[in-house]
């Protein structure tokens, strides 16, 4: 799911104007690259307490990446309904990553 979302997000800021692209376009990509990349990184850790806290990073990253869009939509960037869909898949995320920190502090 974080990689679907990542490739969601640089679709749509392939659409942003111009001189966003050091802006709102760079922040949006490096949160939901960010997302994917801290799982990964967490997994390959060698304790269940890193893993978690890079999981924790990554929802971080993922309430970054919700504002950002926030703001893109209403800067008219995104479209209410394509930013409906990728907020949905942010809260599906967002679930996935608060059962896996659950899983990882439980066996602790």
């Amino acid at each position: 799911m974080a990689m679907d979302i990542a490739v969601n997000v640089y679709r749509i800021t392939e659409r942003f104007p111009a001189e966003e692209k050091f802006g709102l376009t760079s922040q949006m990509r490096r949160s939901a690259t960010s997302i994917a990349s801290n799982v990964a990184e967490g997994a390959g850790r060698n304790t269940k307490k890193e893993f978690a806290n890079f999981l924790h990073i990554a929802q971080g990253s993922l309430a970054e990446l919700d504002t950002q869009l926030e703001l893109a939509t209403r800067l008219r960037y995104v479209d209410k309904n394509i930013w409906q869909e990728i907020d949905a898949m942010l809260q599906e995320e967002d679930k996935v990553l608060t059962g896996l920190i659950r899983s990882q502090k439980e066996s602790l």
